[in-house]
């Protein structure tokens, strides 16, 4: 999960935290590769191994079209 920090009101101490997943930051998103670009319509998380990465599963849409292919990216989730 990823926390994103703000504050609530101008010259408030006080924070909150908006809570992403990193799904849902993929999701409509642009995906780009030598064989295909498009937007990213769904992820979820894969099986598949990357050192010091997450797999995510992600269903990827040419503009103009509705044939959909999938692919596997790798997210950094820490340093």
């Amino acid at each position: 999960m990823l926390y994103l920090l703000s504050k609530e009101k101008k010259g408030s101490d006080t924070m909150s935290a908006n809570v992403y997943t990193i799904e849902s930051l993929l999701v409509g998103k642009t995906y780009y590769s030598k064989t295909v670009t498009g937007e990213i319509i769904s992820a979820e998380k894969s099986d598949v191994w990357y050192a010091d990465c997450e797999s995510y599963r992600v269903q990827v849409r040419p503009p103009h079209s509705f044939k959909d292919t999938y692919r596997i990216l790798a997210v950094r989730v820490s340093d």
